[in-house]
């Protein structure tokens, strides 16, 4: 097993990841009968994707020997109501200047596009990934 979750009421619910012990919360958003004052369920999708994305990314940039540190990521999400479902989630990059030539860009954006995240949506969610190297 990977989490426990727990619902607390009020539209909260309590996760705890096993093997850390660390917790998340997570609220219904206020255009859907919550408080808003933690994370929706369908906000973690979107980080999910952004920390796939850039956590990825780092795999492959260690062994190419490149650190991202300090990547800062935007993530954007668009809600459609037939069916209430995420429609477009919108991330960009903004990756620090560390020099890289366009051959390391194109391999670590290919890596970023194909994260497991990312793969595991379905098709008919749009996704929109920009990467700005400074």
């Amino acid at each position: 097993m990977t989490a426990s979750v727990v619902y607390k009421g009020d539209l909260r619910c309590e996760c705890t990841h096993l093997q850390s012990g660390s917790v998340i919360e997570t609220d219904a958003p206020t255009d859907n009968r919550g408080k808003g004052e933690r994370f929706s369920p369908t906000d973690t999708v979107c980080i999910a994707l952004a920390t796939c994305v850039i956590t990825t990314m780092g795999i492959r940039a260690g062994d190419m020997k490149i650190d991202l540190k300090g990547t800062k990521i935007d993530v954007t999400k668009h809600m459609l109501s037939e069916p209430r479902r995420i429609g477009k989630i919108d991330i960009v990059l903004h990756i620090p200047a560390i020099g890289l030539d366009d051959k390391d860009k194109q391999i670590l954006q290919k890596i970023g596009d194909n994260c497991p995240v990312m793969k595991s949506l379905h098709p008919d969610l749009e996704v929109s990934t920009i990467y700005n190297w400074a």
